[in-house]
Formats: structure tokens, C-alpha cells, sequence
């Protein structure tokens, strides 16, 4: 796929990371239903630094602005513990943005989304349709890494999506692409990530394409097939294609995992499985996978 933006020129060399490389999907219903309750780069890296003044978010007219008030942001107590913000960055003329869940290790260090393994997975995925990160947008549900990787609360959520919504409003992607239960839930509150993957939906005029988290594979190789699968629907969408996207899709065989292992898929019928210990962050499970899991095909 030839990526084109919106003025219709082919995208060269853009601007262009994310994830807190994570998101536990087993109990993504529960967790989508928070989403719903507590929601009502911005940076290329040059941008950034432009100040943002006193102005409130809504009257931020270029990503770097929201970059900057991303960064001196402390409206909710993850300020506190971050070592760097991650406003998000890529083409802010991107026809697909994808929004993750929020920072983990190696982007709060760098300031930057998806640069950990589950990021070089995305990379590689972005690379099978033809297109690479700086030719699309990536943000996040929240903006600073939850201590110790936890999954973010619905009062940290809810501090975060006036970014994300001007974000969007700037961007104004055709296409925004939800990695893993977070994202999801934050358009539709209640749904499970499982089901909904690879069905094209609309919500509140924008187009929304559902996919698992790219952690999910890093730790289920059998999902490997089914993000591929996804992807390539991605494209076609790009390309005014939607013939087949939003169908049933192939149905994911649920193993259920030992004990200590991070489950990143809603469980059938249940939101919770009472046979898991406390939730254990992705980002973890993001950070612990080795190199060799990272080949797309």
C-alpha cells in the first residue's frame, strides 16, 4: 500500500511511536465499562518544545502545543512518577492514527511511544502493508506510564482525553485504529476486544477498526495470523476497499495460560477468570519478550 495524505502527495520521509507496550485483554469487558465511565504527538519531535502559553487544550492549534502541555501536564497523580511524558507523534496529516494504552519502560524514558519490542512488532506489521510509523500517528489512552505498569484507572483516563480528542480534531485521520481493550473501550464501553476485532464501526462520524494489542502476540504467537490478518484489512480500508472488513471474524482459539502468565484476551463469557492471580501489567509481559518473536511472517 502506497500511503497518501491528505493534501494527495505520496508520503516520502514524515515525521513519525507508542504503547505502554501492554494491555491484559481477558477482562477488557469490565475494563471497557470504566472506559466509558471516566471519558465523557501530539509530538514530532521538533515540536515539542513549542510553548504552549496559558491557553487551555481546546485552543491548541498544532500537535506540539499539545505536546507541550502533555509534558507539563498534572492534572492527575501519574504526573508524579513519570520520569517523561508521551504526547504521541507521527504525520499530523495521517489518514490512520493508531491510539494504543499508555507508556510502559522504555517510552517513559524516551518520551516517545511504542519503542520497545511490541513497537518493533508494529513496525514490522506497518511495513507488511506497505507504510511505516512516520506515516501514521500513534497516541495513547494516557500519557504517563502507570506505576509499576499497571493498567490506568478511570480518573487517569478521564485527565487524558481532552489531549486525545484535539489530538484527533487536528489530525482528523480517516481511519483510527484501537490496539487492544483500552483504546477499544474508550468508543465502546462494555465490548469485548475479541469479538470486535477486524469489524469496521462507526462512532460519532469517525471510522474505527478494532485490532489486538501487538503485546497480545508477542506472548500468543498463535495470534501472529489473525494481527496480520487485520492489517491487511487496514489497508484495504485505506484504499476505499470495505468489501469483507466488518464481518465475523476468524475465531481465536482461547488457551488458557499458566498461572503467572499475563492473559491479553477477554475470556467468553466471563470479564474476569477467578483462576487468575492479580492482574499483571503488559508492559511487562511486553518488556520480557524475546527477539526472536519480533519476525512478522
Amino acid at each position: 500500500m502506497t500511503s497518501i495524505n491528505k493534501t494527495g502527495n505520496k508520503t516520502g520521509n514524515k515525521t513519525g511511536h507508542d504503547g505502554r507496550e501492554t494491555d491484559s485483554e481477558w477482562s477488557d469487558v469490565s475494563a471497557g465499562s470504566e472506559i466509558g465511565a471516566a471519558t465523557g504527538s501530539a509530538s514530532i519531535s521538533a515540536a515539542s518544545s513549542a510553548g504552549a502559553g496559558s491557553f487551555g487544550v481546546e485552543s491548541a492549534q498544532n500537535l506540539g502545543q499539545i505536546a507541550s502541555l502533555v509534558k507539563n501536564c498534572t492534572d492527575c497523580a501519574l504526573a508524579k512518577g513519570r520520569i517523561n511524558a508521551v504526547p504521541g507523534e507521527g504525520n499530523p496529516q495521517a489518514e490512520v492514527m493508531f491510539i494504543g494504552e499508555g507508556p510502559g519502560f522504555q517510552e517513559d524514558r524516551q518520551g516517545r511511544p511504542f519503542v520497545g519490542p511490541a513497537g518493533k512488532l508494529l513496525d514490522g506489521l506497518l511495513a507488511s502493508i506497505g507504510t511505516k510509523r512516520e506515516d501514521v500517528f500513534i497516541a495513547n489512552v494516557v500519557k504517563c506510564r502507570p506505576p509499576d505498569n499497571r493498567d490506568p484507572v478511570p480518573g487517569e483516563m478521564a485527565a487524558c482525553t481532552k489531549y486525545l480528542d484535539r489530538q484527533i480534531e487536528l489530525i482528523n485521520p480517516k481511519l483510527i485504529v484501537t490496539l487492544g481493550r483500552f483504546a477499544f473501550g474508550r468508543y465502546f464501553p462494555g465490548e469485548g476486544i475479541t469479538k470486535a476485532r477486524g469489524k469496521l464501526r462507526e462512532n460519532d462520524g469517525r471510522m474505527i477498526f478494532p485490532v489486538l494489542h501487538p503485546a497480545a502476540v508477542l506472548r500468543r504467537e498463535e495470534l501472529r495470523p489473525t494481527m496480520i490478518e487485520d492489517f491487511k484489512a487496514i489497508a484495504d480500508i485505506l484504499e476505499g476497499g470495505t468489501d469483507g472488513v466488518g464481518g465475523e471474524p476468524a475465531a481465536i482459539s482461547v488457551v488458557e495460560p499458566p498461572a503467572a502468565q499475563l492473559s491479553f484476551i477477554d475470556t467468553p463469557g466471563s470479564a474476569v477468570l477467578s483462576t487468575e492471580p492479580a492482574e499483571i501489567p503488559t508492559v511487562n509481559a511486553e518488556e520480557a519478550s524475546q527477539p526472536e518473536q519480533l519476525t512478522l511472517f
